[in-house]
């Protein structure tokens, strides 16, 4: 249901609802600063209305599709809200696609306007009609205060708010068709697990078009009303400036990112200590470096949050009081999550066995933008198939093992790439790995490590080191060497690049 009532139902409760209800609650405190620009909560939902009539005017019709390919700022936070306030339905859009991928998603969810920064609007198909963000003298900010309030039909709960476009690591991207009522779940399970507060000075430093930044730490901290802090990248150096000022003690980062925070030259010399949560996510930690994490910053909590796009996508959270005997663990279900671990017929395997992870909950997507055959095949026997490969423990927590389709099939014996990953990642020339399957004649796929390394040393010796923490037919048969890895803005490396990349190779 892509459409809005003519009178919302008053039960409902809506992404932008949140931002409603704090605004009342605490209308005078601050709610966003973006460069030079600070929102009290009255005055950025009181734009959020003036945005939604700026768009309602172009013409939009109910439940049409509103692409967002555009950067950090506090003019795409108005939008996204804008969007869900007109009863419009918000396309976040990778800023750095172009080509195809852009055409693609653009094209596919029938976008009927994108918002975009100037800089980025040439690279937009030829016809897509646009509207700039801000920067820009007729741009959606500067049109906002002399735009009537959005007064008309509010979307209802069953409503669509968003398409979150799958990463597409494995495969095209497939638009998650998430609804008022799944996000706004997500957003309690986001609280209730992570301790949400309105005391907390979370920054936002990740791309706003991903889920995990968005709907896992803005829009929840938004709605318990706190101090929210957006830039336009995790620059390590602002970062640490808003620490000690006092301005910043929440951070979410994907291991990609705190490792470079945590080899930044001005890291052991900052005064850190005003840092009090550490969320991390997106892709999976190794343990050697959340080991030297925990002990150069050991006052800091450390929050392991995992799950995926068509879940929220907030699925479980280890907790930083649960992280001692269970490091690799992605932690237990959250509030409105009910997992299973399950073997290829759909059957629970038994605690301590490894199988695919699936869902039921609140929080799910309602099936994959015009993919019917996609959606039937996730959602199977009653509950939604992740693709992640994973073990149960007789407590309740889950430990990753690897995506499904990440798995080595090394001479028939299936090899976790993130078991190796981790191994290697004890070597202190190791920076940054990933463990991907090649083809092979003898081998069926030869396990082989994709290294960035952080001084000099040699295949042989990696190999061997390997072999020492691993059985020897885990061990990578091959090493190849890195400027650096491909990932997506969120930082989860593309597998499946490096894999077209090196299958080919000579």
């Amino acid at each position: 249901m892509t459409g809005v009532r003519d009178e919302q139902d008053v039960r409902a409760s809506t992404v932008d609802g949140t931002l409603r209800r704090s605004a009342r609650r605490t209308p005078e405190r601050v709610a966003v600063r973006y460069g030079p620009r600070t929102w009290t909560y009255a005055e950025l939902d009181a734009a959020v209305s003036r945005a939604a009539g700026v768009l309602r005017g172009l013409g939009l019709g109910r439940g049409d599709r509103v692409g967002a390919y555009g950067h950090n700022s506090d003019a795409y936070l108005l939008g996204f809200l804008a969007c869900s306030r007109a009863g419009l339905v918000h396309v976040p859009v990778n800023q750095n696609l172009t080509g195809e991928d852009l055409s693609y998603i653009v094209g596919q969810s029938g976008c009927a306007l994108v918002l975009t920064d100037p800089d980025l609007t040439d690279r937009l198909p030829a016809g897509v009609r646009t509207l700039a963000l801000r920067d820009a003298d007729d741009s959606l900010l500067a049109r906002i205060p002399s735009a009537e309030p959005y007064d008309g039909p509010q979307p209802d709960a069953d409503d669509l708010a968003q398409l979150l476009y799958t990463s597409g690591t494995t495969a095209l991207p497939k638009g998650a068709m998430m609804s008022h009522r799944a996000l706004v779940h997500e957003y309690v399970s986001a609280i209730h697990a992570l301790g949400l507060t309105q005391t907390d000075r979370p920054v936002h430093s990740l791309p706003l078009y991903h889920s995990a930044q968005m709907h896992v730490f803005l829009l929840p901290y938004l709605a318990v009303g706190a101090q929210n802090t957006i830039l336009d990248a995790p620059d390590a150096a602002t970062i640490f400036d808003l620490v000690e000022a006092g301005d910043a003690d929440s951070l979410f980062a994907p291991p990609t990112v705190w490792i470079a925070l945590s080899q930044h030259p001005d890291f052991a010399t900052r005064d850190l200590s005003g840092l009090r949560k550490a969320f991390y996510g997106a892709s999976i930690m190794p343990v050697p470096v959340l080991e030297r994490l925990r002990a150069q910053l050991p006052g800091l909590a450390f929050y392991n949050c995992f799950g995926q796009s068509e879940i929220g996508p907030l699925a479980t959270v280890l907790g930083p009081d649960e992280h001692e005997g269970r490091m690799d663990s992605c932690g237990r279900p959250v509030l409105f999550v009910e997992a299973r671990v399950v073997d290829e017929d759909g059957k629970e395997v038994p605690d301590g066995t490894a199988g695919e992870v699936v869902y039921r909950s609140p929080q799910l997507c309602d099936g994959y933008w015009d993919k019917p055959q996609e959606t039937e095949a996730a959602f199977r026997d009653g509950w939604f198939r992740s693709g992640d490969l994973a073990v149960r423990d007789g407590e309740g927590y889950f430990t990753v093992v690897d995506r499904v389709k990440d798995v080595i099939n090394s001479g028939g014996v299936l090899v976790a790439s993130r078991q190796v990953e981790d191994a290697l990642y004890t070597h202190p020339q190791v920076a940054e790995t990933a463990v991907i399957g090649l083809p092979d004649e003898r081998w069926i796929e030869a396990v082989t490590a994709v290294v960035v390394r952080a001084g000099e040393v040699t295949e042989t010796e990696l190999i061997d080191h390997a072999r020492e923490k691993l059985a020897h037919f885990k061990a990578p048969k091959r090493i190849v060497f890195v400027d650096e890895l491909p990932r997506n803005a969120s930082g989860k490396i593309l597998k499946r690049e490096l894999r077209d990349r090196f299958s080919t190779a000579d």
